[in-house]
This record gives structure tokens, sequence and C-alpha cells, in this order.
């Protein structure tokens, strides 16, 4: 027994070889080393879970860092509140002047040989077109009381030997037909007749008003463009401070095989996370101004007879808002990480 176990030779266990490393550049370790390229389910179970931890590694970053995190947030919330502040304003106008336009008139002062029987035979004759909503005669005596009391000079006029005041009827054209255009044809066909001495149009303020505010919607674009150029530049030199910052990471992960799109995503996140939080406080700084105005304006309006109350952005604006931002951060991001991420290769 002792001879035989002398004699035994010792078992040699062969190595096995060694796995190939991954070529570098071409898939992460971790998307490598996943059986699941066979498996579309799989595979796109995979995609989403990558992304997932990508946002939920981002967000925990920014709050890491309140400081900083907050005060970007701040600048892209402010520059975002300007455009959209002005926006809801104009929106405000236009919601009081949306009525105004339906108190459009033309006022017809008829000739001096046109008695109170053709006046009304007239208005009776323009009510039945179609294009006019309503006609109201006014008595020269009617027309000459209402003078003296608006005007203050009812001794002066009571001197006069006649009535100087003509005949008028206040015609009210169907607005919604045509709109201006329709009523402007209207005026030139009343024009024409011949118990008319003037036509005039009392629209002309409503045309300022809506010239003033189309002015109004443009200042809006051009402003909002140059402030989303703004927070391009925002956060696309925040995310270069980031990537500066993590530069030895890069270059390791880089090493092990990891790819730009592995490596771009988190960064990605960080944009989108800036602009979603950014467009939210915009909405939060609108909504809050809106509310601390409302008070004086309940009272101003209160003393035209009207109870008018400033509208608010509403949560569906607020919503458009931060998508709008969420963009504007991913597309900052994107461009910042698209350029010096491919300037950092490990050596």
């Amino acid at each position: 027994m002792i001879g035989a176990s002398r004699t035994r030779r010792p078992q040699v266990t062969r190595r096995q070889p060694r796995p190939e490393p991954p070529p570098l550049g071409d898939v992460s370790v971790v998307e490598r080393s996943t059986p699941s390229r066979n498996n579309p389910r799989a595979s796109l179970r995979l995609y989403l879970q990558r992304h997932v931890q990508a946002m939920l590694y981002s967000l925990g970053r920014i709050c890491r860092q309140p400081a900083s995190s907050l005060m970007t947030i701040a600048v892209i919330g402010i520059a975002l509140a300007l455009p959209a502040g002005m926006y809801v304003a104009l929106q405000n106008v236009q919601g009081i002047s949306a009525g105004w336009e339906s108190a459009t008139q033309i006022s017809l002062f008829l000739k001096k040989g046109v008695d109170e029987n053709a006046a009304h035979a007239l208005a009776t004759e323009l009510e039945k077109s179609a294009e006019v909503a309503k006609v109201s005669y006014v008595s020269p005596d009617k027309a000459l009381d209402d003078f003296k009391r608006m005007s203050g000079f009812g001794d002066a006029l009571d001197v006069l030997d006649e009535n100087p005041l003509p005949a008028v009827l206040v015609v009210r054209p169907a607005v919604e037909k045509d709109g201006a255009a329709g009523v402007e044809r209207l005026l030139d066909r009343l024009k024409q007749r011949p118990e008319v001495d003037i036509a005039q149009l009392d629209m002309e303020w409503v045309k300022r008003l809506f010239a003033i505010i189309q002015i109004g919607q443009r200042g809006v674009l051009v402003l909002a463009v140059l402030l989303a150029l703004a927070v391009l530049l925002v956060v696309g030199n925040t995310i270069r401070l980031a990537i500066n910052s993590r530069r030895e990471e890069i270059e390791i992960k880089k090493l092990i095989g990891a790819t730009d799109a592995f490596i771009r995503r988190p960064f990605l996140y960080f944009g989108l996370w800036f602009g979603l939080f950014g467009g939210l406080l915009a909405w939060l700084l609108v909504s809050s101004s809106l509310i601390a105005l409302n008070d004086p304006v309940r009272k101003l309006a209160v003393l035209y007879d009207s109870s008018y109350k400033l509208a608010g952005p509403g949560v569906a604006n607020g919503v458009v808002l931060m998508a709008i931002s969420g963009l504007l951060g991913l597309l900052g991001a994107w461009l910042a990480v698209r350029r010096h991420l491919a300037e950092i290769e490990p050596t």
C-alpha cells in the first residue's frame, strides 16, 4: 500500500483559455456580456433598463449638488418666464378685446331732405340684408339732446335757430360673416345710397388695438427665440463643466470598452432634468405673478363696472412649457456632449 501510494502520479489540471477582451469602442462590457442579442423583447427590456438607470443616476447627481443645480435651474426658469409671461399677458388682452369687434358699427348721416318716414324705410330695408345684424334710428332732436348732455354746451346750443344735426342710422354689421373685409365692403355699398350723405365706420380704434397685439405677438416670438438660445448656452456650459470634471472616469470607461452612447446617456438626462425643472420654475413664477396682480386688476375692473379676472397659464400651458424647456435642455446637452466627448480619448 505504501509503495503504491508513492508511485501514484499527481493529476495536472489544465488552464482554461482566457477570453479575449472586448474591442475598444465596440460595446460596453455590461452590454456585451448579456446573452440577449437574439431575443428582441429581452433586448428592448435591457435597453429601457439602461435608460432608467441613466435617468435615475443623473437625477441623483443633481440632488447631490443642490447649490449649483438650483442656480442653473433658476437661470433657465427666469429666462423662460419672460416670454411665457408676455404670452399670457397677450392672451389676457385678447380676452378683454374679444367682444369689442362685435361692437363695430357704421354711422350713416342722412341728407337734409330725408324725412323720418324715409329714414325708417331705409332702416327696414337694411335690416333685411344678411350682412346687417341691427339698425337703429337716431332722430335729429335726440342727437341734439345727447350732444347737449355729453358736451356741456347746452346753453350755447339753445341760441341756435334750427337743429344743425342730421338724422342718423346706426348699422351694426354681422361681423361673423366675413370679418373686417366684409364690413368694409358693406361700408362701400352704403356710401353709394342716395339717402346717405356721410358713412363713417367706427372701427379704426379696434384695428389699431389689433395691430398693437400683433406687434406684441411678434415681439414675444423674437424674445422667446433669443432666450431659447440662452437656455441652450446655459445647459451646454453646465454639461461641459460636468464632462471636464469626470474626464478621468470617461477615459477609464473607454478603456474597458464603453461606447460613446453608453457614456453620453447620463449627460443627456442631465440636460433633460435641467430643462424640465427650469420649465416648472418658469410656470410657477408666471402663475405666482398673476396671482399677485389679480387683486389690483379686479379692483380696476370694478371701477369700469366689469368683473374681469386675469387668466393664468393653466396646467395645459404649463405642460407645454415644460416640454419645450425639456427639449431645449436635451438639445443643449447633446450639442455639448457631441463636441467635448469626442475630444476625450484614453492615452
